[in-house]
C-alpha cells in the first residue's frame, strides 16, 4: 500500500524533466530547474556555516510531510533548525577553564575523601553570608520537616493528645514549610529567568556564562544549547509548582483544601529539581570529552576570507579593544572610598537617588563594577526585602492560634530587614575586588562593618559605593583613574626668588585628600640659573626680552604614568 507521501513523491518525479535529478544536481550538462532563494533554503540540506552535507532521500520525503502535516510539523521543524544554529554557535566559542559545580562535585566524589581538607573547606564555605543564609533555611526546613512527620506518623500522640491540638501543629509546621520553600523559589526565580534570556539570546557572551554554571568544566558539549534548555525548564517548572501549591495553602483551609492538587503540586516541585539534577549529570553536560576533538571542531570553523576562525577573530578584537580602551588610563592600585560614609552632601544627587530609588540604583552600580546582571539584582533585593513580610502575613492567615500568628507576621518583618545583609554581601565582594579600604571598626572584622553598615545605614552606604564607582573607571575588573582635562588641572606660580618660571600642574585627586603628593606634575618653562650665561639673566636687558627668550626654551614635560608602566 503506497502512502501519500510516496504518492506525492511519484507526482514530483513525473513533473520534473528528465535532464534533471531528484537531488537537484545537473543532468546531461543542462541547467536544473529555476527554484527560488526561499525554496532553495527548504529544500536544501546544507548550511552554509555547517559546510556541505549529504542530500538523502528521506529529507526529501521529510520535506513532502512537512508541507503537508500541518502547523505541529512546522513548529518541530523552526526548534529544530533554531537548534542547529545554536549548536553552529557553540562550536565557534573557546571553552573556559573554570570548574563548574558539576566538575567540583564529581571530582570530590572521585577523590578519596580527605577529612582534614573537607573540615577546611566547610570552614570556608560557611564564612561566605550567603552560605550561613542557606545553613539556616535548611535548619528550619528540617525542624518543621521533622515535626510535621512526627505528627503525621502519631509518634506526638502522647505530647499532643488532643485530635485539635495536632491538627494546629500540622497545620502551623505545613504553613511554615509551605513558606521557606516559596521564599527560596522567589529568591532563585530571577536569576533563572536571565538564565532562560541568556539561551533565547545565545550570543558569544552568553554562551561562557552558561557553561560556567551548567557545563562540567565549563568545556563545550554537543547539544548543549537543548540540554541547558532542558536543565532551566525544569527548574522553571519547579517555581511554578511551588507557587501553585504555596495558592493552595493560603486560599483554602486545612478541611476544604484539594488534596488531588495538592498531591500533584507538592509532586512536581520535587520530582522537577530532582529530575534536573539528575539530567545535568547522566546528559553530555555532566561528561568529559576530549578537547583535542573539540579544538579540531573549532579549527574547522570558516575562515570569513579574514586568514583567521570567528574565535580567533575574535580574541583579537578583544585585545585590542582593551589595549585602546587602556591606551590613556592609568590603573589605581590603591584606590580609596570616594568621601565618608555620612557625607552626603559631596554629590545630593546621588543621595537622593540612592533614597527614593534604592533597588535600581543599586542594580545598576553592580553591573557596571561587573558583578551580574541589574535586572537581576533589582529584582533580588527586592524580593529580599519585601517578600518575607508578605509570605508570613499570608501563611497566618489560616492559623487559628493567635499567638503563632504574631510571630510569624514578626518573623517576616524581621527577615525583610535582614534583607538588607544582600547589599552588604556586595560591598564585602566590591572592597575585595578592587582593593579598597577596610573598615576595622567592628572587632577587627571588616566583613562585620560592612554588614553593619548596610544594616543601620544603607542609603548612605549605597550613596558611597555609587561616588566611588563614578569616580573610577572599571576596566577589565579593576579601578583606573578618570582623565580630567588640562584646562581643569590648577596651577602654581613659581616663587618670587626662583630665576626660572616654573609651573606644577596638580590634578584634581591631590587636591581632593587621597593622594599627599604630586599626582601628576608638569614643569615647563624652566631655566636654571647654571645652565645659562650671566648676560642672558642681567638686570640692564628688557623684560620683554628676556620673556621672548624664555618662550622659545626648551619645554620639559614628564612622562605619563601608562607610559611609565608600559
Amino acid at each position: 500500500m503506497v502512502s501519500n507521501s510516496d504518492k506525492e513523491l511519484a507526482e514530483f518525479q513525473e513533473h520534473m524533466p528528465s535532464n534533471v535529478s531528484l537531488d537537484g544536481h545537473k543532468a546531461n550538462g543542462q541547467n536544473v530547474l529555476p527554484v527560488s532563494m526561499s525554496q532553495r533554503g527548504l529544500l536544501s540540506d546544507e548550511n552554509p556555516r555547517l559546510g556541505k552535507l549529504p542530500l538523502n532521500i528521506p529529507s526529501r520525503l521529510n520535506f513532502l510531510k512537512f508541507g503537508s502535516s500541518g502547523n505541529l510539523t512546522s513548529a518541530s521543524a523552526k526548534f529544530q533548525q533554531n537548534t542547529e544554529e545554536r549548536d553552529v554557535v557553540s562550536h565557534s566559542i573557546p571553552s573556559s577553564s573554570g570548574q563548574g559545580i558539576q566538575g567540583w562535585f564529581s571530582g570530590s566524589l572521585a577523590k578519596k575523601v580527605a577529612w582534614s581538607s573537607l573540615w577546611k573547606i566547610c570552614k570556608e564555605w560557611i564564612k561566605d553570608p550567603l552560605n550561613m543564609a542557606l545553613l539556616l533555611w535548611i535548619i528550619c526546613v528540617a525542624v518543621s520537616g521533622a515535626i510535621l512527620f512526627l505528627v503525621m506518623t502519631g509518634m506526638l500522640n502522647h505530647a499532643l493528645p488532643k485530635k485539635s491540638q495536632r491538627d494546629a501543629w500540622f497545620e502551623v509546621n505545613n504553613q511554615i514549610l509551605n513558606a521557606l520553600f516559596t521564599l527560596m523559589c522567589l529568591y532563585q526565580h530571577p536569576k533563572r529567568f536571565h538564565h532562560l534570556v541568556l539561551l533565547c539570546r545565545w550570543k558569544p557572551k552568553d554562551v561562557s556564562t552558561l557553561r560556567k554554571i551548567y557545563c562540567k568544566n565549563g568545556t563545550y558539549k554537543p547539544h548543549e544549547w537543548t540540554h541547558m534548555m532542558v536543565v532551566v525548564v525544569l527548574l522553571h517548572v519547579n517555581c511554578f509548582a511551588q507557587y501553585t501549591l504555596c495558592g493552595l495553602n493560603w486560599g483554602y483551609k486545612r478541611s476544604e483544601r484539594p488534596a488531588i492538587g495538592v498531591g500533584i503540586c507538592l509532586s512536581v516541585a520535587v520530582a522537577a529539581p530532582a529530575i534536573a539534577g539528575l539530567y545535568s549529570v547522566i546528559s553530555p553536560l555532566g561528561k568529559d570529552y576530549n578537547s583535542e576533538v573539540e579544538l579540531k571542531t573549532q579549527d574547522q570553523i570558516p575562515m570569513n576570507g579574514t586568514g583567521y576562525s570567528s574565535n580567533q577573530r575574535l580574541s583579537f578584537e578583544k585585545q585590542f579593544s582593551i589595549a585602546a580602551s587602556n591606551k590613556h588610563k592609568s590603573v589605581e592600585y590603591a584606590p580609596v572610598w570616594r568621601g565618608g560614609l555620612f557625607d552626603i552632601w559631596e554629590d545630593i544627587a546621588i543621595s537622593y537617588l540612592s533614597l527614593f530609588f534604592s533597588f535600581c540604583v543599586f542594580g545598576w552600580n553592580m553591573e557596571r563594577l561587573g558583578f551580574g546582571n541589574m535586572y537581576v539584582h533589582i529584582a533580588t533585593f527586592f524580593l529580599f526585602c519585601t517578600a518575607p513580610f508578605w509570605v508570613f502575613n499570608f501563611a497566618a492567615v489560616n492559623i487559628d492560634n493567635e499567638t503563632v500568628r504574631e510571630v510569624l507576621k514578626l518573623t517576616g518583618l524581621v527577615l525583610c530587614i535582614f534583607g538588607l545583609l544582600y547589599g552588604g554581601f556586595w560591598r564585602i565582594q566590591m572592597r575585595k575586588r578592587f582593593n579598597l579600604p577596610a573598615n576595622n571598626s567592628c572587632c577587627g572584622k571588616p566583613a562585620i562593618a560592612d554588614f553593619a553598615q548596610w544594616l543601620f545605614c544603607c542609603w548612605c552606604s549605597l550613596a558611597q559605593e555609587v561616588r566611588t564607582a563614578d569616580y573610577y573607571d572599571v576596566v577589565e575588573g579593576k579601578l583606573c583613574m578618570k582623565q580630567t582635562d588640562e584646562n581643569s588641572q590648577l596651577t602654581l606660580s613659581p616663587l618670587p626668588r626662583e630665576d626660572g618660571s616654573a609651573q606644577f600642574r596638580l590634578s584634581q585627586t591631590s587636591l581632593s585628600g587621597n593622594n599627599p603628593g604630586f599626582s601628576r606634575i608638569g614643569i615647563g618653562k624652566f631655566s636654571g640659573p647654571g645652565r645659562f650665561s650671566k648676560d642672558k639673566y642681567s638686570p640692564n636687558r628688557q623684560a620683554s626680552e628676556v620673556e621672548g627668550e624664555r618662550d622659545a626654551d626648551y619645554l620639559m614635560k614628564p612622562p605619563v604614568r601608562p607610559s611609565i608602566q608600559r
